[in-house]
């Protein structure tokens, strides 16, 4: 399970060195990884083996509904398989970088099977707008929940 968060500058090449609190788990069983678009214009980053049953789950779904072939062309279409080098780093493809509009300082968050990558500036701004604008009564979901 992946939690908590990084900040990584990425090189001049623009791979992105996967902390080493996270490289065990995310390559394990010598996995290739997926780094994906993600709607919200972040990126996903998966081990091959969690990311496989997602994507077989969405080619499944019909591609004549217009919300599901969005979906397909953003996880699917912008799918890199990237093989971490001995260092721990992989690529950010121009693609996917463009996307997500990730210049050179990136965050990674934790997000249980997967992370989230998103340009430092980006998030910090969708982080703070979120928080202030966050309204958590009547949320149903969180009935009996406490921190």
């Amino acid at each position: 399970m992946f939690r908590g968060s990084s900040i990584v500058a990425l090189d001049d090449k623009f791979r992105l060195a996967v902390p080493k609190k996270f490289r065990d788990k995310l390559f394990e069983q010598n996995s290739s990884l997926i780094v994906t678009a993600h709607p919200d214009k972040c990126l996903v980053l998966y081990n091959l083996l969690s990311w496989t049953p997602i994507e077989k789950k969405l080619m499944s779904l019909s591609s004549f509904d217009p919300k599901i072939s969005t979906l397909q062309r953003l996880l699917v279409g912008y799918a890199d398989e990237v093989d971490p080098d001995k260092a721990g780093r992989i690529l950010l493809s121009a693609s996917l970088r463009e996307f997500a509009g990730i210049q050179q300082e990136i965050i990674m968050l934790g997000q249980g099977s997967h992370f989230e990558i998103w340009d430092k500036s980006t998030w910090s701004k969708k982080i703070n707008s979120t928080v202030k604008n966050l309204n958590l009564e009547n949320f149903h979901e969180l009935e009996g929940f406490s921190l």
